[in-house]
């Protein structure tokens, strides 16, 4: 199936920005740990597109852009010594620490994303389509599901060896502390708050920055460093 150009060059467009920091940023640092997983996540979802297997190509690619926008609107917040979302500041603090593990940047990338990020971008595609957002429950859905194989694949390719696990035992208690599903759970109902707020926007705004703040804990915990 050939792509419709004038649908999915805005997807194009995220991945090129991906992959150029994928070159740019350094093998070991946090947000570049991050950055593969994303990029990945990314380019799987345009691979379904050309399949046809996210229904409404429309809706899917205005939902992935409007979310991965998200993010590399940080890592030029961050890049210009200005300040990001609290949900991101943890993996921004940390992204150059000895003793955080790669897969602790990984979940803790995906935890600011799908927290927060998720949710301002299911309110912004909602916005720009002029739809509610249970309309978009199936494109969220199916990018989720991506997102869960995806996290399986990090977990094995990213996870220590059998031997480093028995002497490191806190990673694996810290990273069964956090489920990619329960996220989920949570990021679409604090979409759906939102946007039933979206005519209080004092109420609204509140609601988004205790969102922020919240998801910014659990990315921290998340950092905790460990003993080599």
């Amino acid at each position: 199936m050939v792509r419709c150009r004038q649908v999915t060059a805005p997807l194009d467009g995220v991945v090129s920005r991906m992959r150029a920091l994928d070159t740019a940023l350094p093998e070991r640092d946090g947000v570049a740990v991050f950055n593969r997983v994303y990029l990945a996540v990314t380019e799987a979802v345009g691979r379904c597109i050309d399949t046809g297997r996210l229904g409404d190509a429309r809706a899917a690619v205005t939902l992935d852009v409007r979310f991965a926008e998200r993010y590399l609107a940080v890592v030029e917040t961050a890049a210009d010594d200005r300040r990001p979302p609290a949900c991101w500041r943890p993996l921004l603090q940390f992204r150059r620490h000895p003793g955080v593990r790669p897969l602790q940047f990984a979940l803790a990338g995906i935890n600011a994303h799908i927290g927060h990020d998720l949710v301002l971008a299911v309110v912004d595609t909602s916005r720009a389509l002029g739809c509610e957002p249970t309309d978009l429950e199936d494109e969220f859905d199916r990018v989720g599901d991506l997102l869960g194989s995806l996290e399986e694949r990090v977990r094995e390719d990213l996870m220590p060896g059998p031997d480093l696990l028995q002497v490191a035992d806190p990673l694996t208690h810290l990273l069964g502390s956090w489920s990619l599903e329960r996220a989920r759970d949570a990021s679409w109902s604090a979409a759906r708050a939102l946007w039933a707020l979206r005519r209080l926007p004092d109420l609204a705004g509140e609601f988004a920055d205790r969102l922020d703040a919240a998801v910014g804990l659990a990315g921290r915990m998340l950092l905790t460093p460990l003993p080599g």
